[in-house]
Order: C-alpha cells, then sequence, then structure tokens
C-alpha cells in the first residue's frame, strides 16, 4: 500500500518532500530510491498488451459469430 501511495501522489504531482512527510520519513531519500516507482509508462505498456491480447480475440470471436 504504501508503494502504491507514494508512487500516485508522485504521479499527481504532489512535491516528494511532502510525500515523505506524509509517509513518515525523516528523508525523501527513502522515500524516492525505496517506495516511489513510475507509473505511466508501466501502466501505457500493460494497456497496451492487454489491447493487442483482446482485440486478437474479439476479432476471432466475430468471425466465428
Amino acid at each position: 500500500m504504501r508503494h502504491s501511495f507514494v508512487s500516485l501522489l508522485s504521479d499527481h504531482g504532489i512535491p516528494l518532500e511532502r510525500i515523505a512527510q506524509l509517509v513518515g520519513h525523516t528523508s525523501q531519500a527513502t522515500t524516492e530510491a525505496v517506495y516511489r516507482k513510475q507509473l505511466r509508462p508501466v501502466i501505457t505498456q500493460g494497456a497496451e498488451a492487454m489491447d493487442e491480447i483482446f482485440a486478437g480475440r474479439g476479432e476471432a470471436a466475430t468471425r466465428k459469430a
């Protein structure tokens, strides 16, 4: 939960210093190094892969009908 919380706030533009305070870190270095993950590239790649997977299945199902 903490990883998601930090990553979502960071992705939303909340300053890292404020996020570190919210999660109880005395230094923002821990927040950045351990907890903050980049969401957008991962979400985009996952969504594109799922689109390809389901697009192929949808076409096959349409041809069978």
